[in-house]
């Protein structure tokens, strides 16, 4: 490549992201209006790839329930496994269901648990997770990939430096996350020192849909519901 060509190439790429800066502001702007009366809601994390016939699926079916009869509504990423669950749980306790869809090569089609009007789709991954973190109360994490963690250290680093008001983040599955939070503990806290004390709070892990909602409601005992952000 020579110098012009590079010179012509360079500029396209920055004339390309210059464009891309609209389509950004249009997806937050859209994302914001749609989501701005939703009311208090709960994220509700995991993996797309679960089955119906996997227990955790059922599990999550009893999450979305409970949280929708404990007054929230439940946001999840729109697609398969967890997410349909929890869709289909907050559709069956009465509840509202939202789905963030994301436009991924596979895996990703919207699941039909999701309210009509409460069905966003996504081109990038960065204004999707806004949208998740500003209009959740709580963040309920069942057994999932890397983009679940991903989900989750999300949540927890924003907690941590304050960028958001404190939240509760519930692990569901001992079996599934006993063995991070003893790593986390263990390595990264003991070891390595790389958190405080105090940060552990952060991973409280659950047996139950109930322990998972009561938990939830503990902490909005003494604390308010509020946006974020």
């Amino acid at each position: 490549m020579n110098n012009i060509t590079f010179q012509k190439d360079w500029q396209d790429i920055k004339t390309n992201d210059s464009w891309a800066i609209f389509k950004i502001m249009s997806e937050f702007v859209e994302g914001y209006d749609r989501m701005a009366t939703i009311g208090p809601c709960v994220s509700v994390f995991g993996s797309a790839r679960t089955k119906e016939d996997n227990p955790y699926y059922d599990l999550a079916v009893e999450v979305g329930d409970k949280l929708a009869k404990a007054g929230f509504g439940v946001i999840t990423g729109g697609g398969p496994g967890i997410m349909e669950a929890g869709n289909k749980g907050a559709q069956q306790g009465g509840g509202k269901s939202v789905g963030l869809n994301i436009n991924l090569p596979f895996e990703q089609n919207y699941n039909p648990y999701i309210d009509k009007e409460h069905n966003l789709d996504f081109k990038y991954f960065f204004v999707r997770k806004v949208i998740f973190v500003k209009y959740s109360q709580a963040f309920v994490i069942l057994p999932g990939g890397f983009g679940t963690l991903d989900e989750l250290f999300e949540a927890i680093t924003l907690i941590q430096t304050k960028k958001i008001n404190n939240r509760p983040v519930v692990l569901v599955g001992h079996e599934y996350w006993d063995g991070l939070v003893e790593w986390v503990k263990r390595v990264m806290l003991e070891k390595e020192n790389n958190i405080s004390p105090d940060d552990m709070r952060f991973m409280h892990v659950v047996g139950s849909a109930d322990e998972a909602v009561k938990f939830i409601e503990d902490f909005y005992k003494t604390h308010e519901l509020t946006p974020n952000f």
